[in-house]
């Protein structure tokens, strides 16, 4: 085993030339031959995702694999979520906000609040996402994440091994170089399974109110939180 790799801020810039032209699977394969305790995946359940999780699961069978359900999800989502678990035998850790917290959110703002306004939207994708992620998060060295360069302009400069201030640990984006195309590929050759939403015209899923399907052609991330400008288009759980 290769004991060799630290997961470190300080670490950052060796890491990514040493693992410059490795593929994902032999990056994940190395990475968890060193700190595999300390490693964690979020899931979206999103066709990236799948791979990843597809990938994880041919290297490491109990790999800490873990979704956030906000309360707002897709049918679909849920049943990918339960597909998935059977598909691979795995336990999947399934993270849930703050009841009091939600409950005074919507108390104060309404069912949906996230339609008036961008702070309200942000309030509410903090609450749901950010606050469970991070408690999960703690402690950990490592995040692995599904973030792809062309996904959108503010993802454009992501890195394979980045260091995230915001939860004080590695992030991992070992498809930050593939294609929407390298994707699915993947997914049609080795039968990973995925939610049937992207069937139905979405490209990118989120909460059931704050995604719609998108035009053959258009910004895969255009159905999310259309109402607002295209520059606020994330929930906060990536920030470059």
């Amino acid at each position: 085993m290769n004991k060799n790799i630290i997961l470190s801020k300080e670490n950052i810039e060796s890491l990514n030339e040493k693992f410059r032209e490795a593929d994902p699977v032999h990056l994940l394969k190395s990475l968890f031959h060193s700190d595999e305790d300390k490693i964690i995946f979020s899931s979206s359940m999103g066709a990236e995702d799948q791979v990843i999780t597809d990938m994880l699961c041919s290297i490491n069978s109990k790999v800490r694999i873990i979704t956030l359900d906000t309360g707002r999800l897709f049918p679909e989502t849920y049943a990918i979520i339960d597909e998935t678990r059977k598909h691979y035998r795995i336990e999947l850790e399934i993270l849930f906000p703050d009841r009091e917290e939600i409950e005074k959110m919507v108390k104060s703002k309404g069912i949906n609040l996230f339609y008036e306004s961008v702070e309200n939207r942000r309030l509410c994708c903090y609450h749901r996402k950010i606050v469970p992620l991070k408690r999960v998060l703690t402690g950990m060295k490592a995040w692995i994440t599904g973030i792809r360069k062309d996904q959108t302009l503010n993802r454009f400069n992501t890195r394979m091994l980045e260091w995230d201030e915001t939860y004080q640990l590695v992030k991992i984006n070992p498809l930050y170089r593939w294609t929407e195309k390298m994707v699915w590929d993947y997914i049609k050759k080795y039968q990973v399974p995925y939610n049937e939403l992207h069937d139905k015209g979405f490209p990118s899923i989120g909460c059931q109110p704050c995604t719609r399907s998108v035009k053959p052609g258009d910004d895969p991330r255009s159905g999310r939180w259309w109402w607002e400008d295209q520059g606020h288009r994330e929930c906060g759980l990536h920030i470059q």
